[in-house]
C-alpha cells in the first residue's frame, strides 16, 4: 500500500509499506519517497511471517535484514541497484568481516552504493545489527 501525504494539495512525499516486511511497530513508516528519493527505515531481523527474530547466526541474520529490506525495496518498485547509500549499525566490530560477506551478495561491487559502518551500545529488541538506505529511481 502506498499512502500520499499533501499540502495545499500537492504531494509531498509517499509512505511505502508491505506486508513481506516486518510492519513498523511505533510511529515510523517502512519507507517513504519523497520525488525520486527512497528513505527506508532501519530493518532488524525479524521474520515478517511469525515476527521471530533471526538471532542463530551473525550470517543468518544479516541475511533476514537484507531481504526484508529487499521487499521494502521492491514495494517501492526499487531494487539494490537503486540503492545510494547505507547505514550499518552493529553492535561488534569483530562482525564485521562476517556481516560484509553476506552483504556483498546483494551488490556489484563496482556499482555498490557509498556505506558507513557504525558500531553502536545498543540496538532494538537486543539484535546485532540494523541496515537503513537511501535510494533513488
Amino acid at each position: 500500500m502506498k499512502y500520499f501525504s499533501t499540502i495545499n494539495g500537492h504531494k509531498m512525499k509517499k509512505i511505502i509499506f508491505t506486508d513481506k516486511a516486518p510492519a513498523p511497530i511505533g510511529p515510523y513508516s517502512q519507507a517513504v519517497l519523497v520525488g525520486n528519493t527512497l528513505y527506508t527505515s532501519g530493518q532488524i531481523a525479524l521474520n515478517p511471517v511469525t515476527m521471530e527474530l533471526v538471532l542463530d547466526t551473525i550470517e543468518n541474520e544479516t541475511k533476514q535484514v537484507m531481504e526484508n529490506m529487499k521487499t521494502v525495496l521492491a514495494a517501492a518498485n526499487m531494487t539494490f541497484d537503486n540503492v545510494a547509500k547505507t547505514s550499518i549499525f552493529i553492535m561488534n566490530m569483530c562482525d564485521f568481516a562476517r556481516i560484509n560477506t553476506i552483504y556483498s551478495q546483494y551488490f556489484d561491487e563496482k556499482t555498490a552504493p557509498a556505506r558507513e559502518t557504525v558500531q553502536v551500545a545498543g540496538l532494538p529488541k537486543g539484535v546485532n545489527i540494523e541496515i537503513s538506505m537511501v535510494a533513488v529511481l
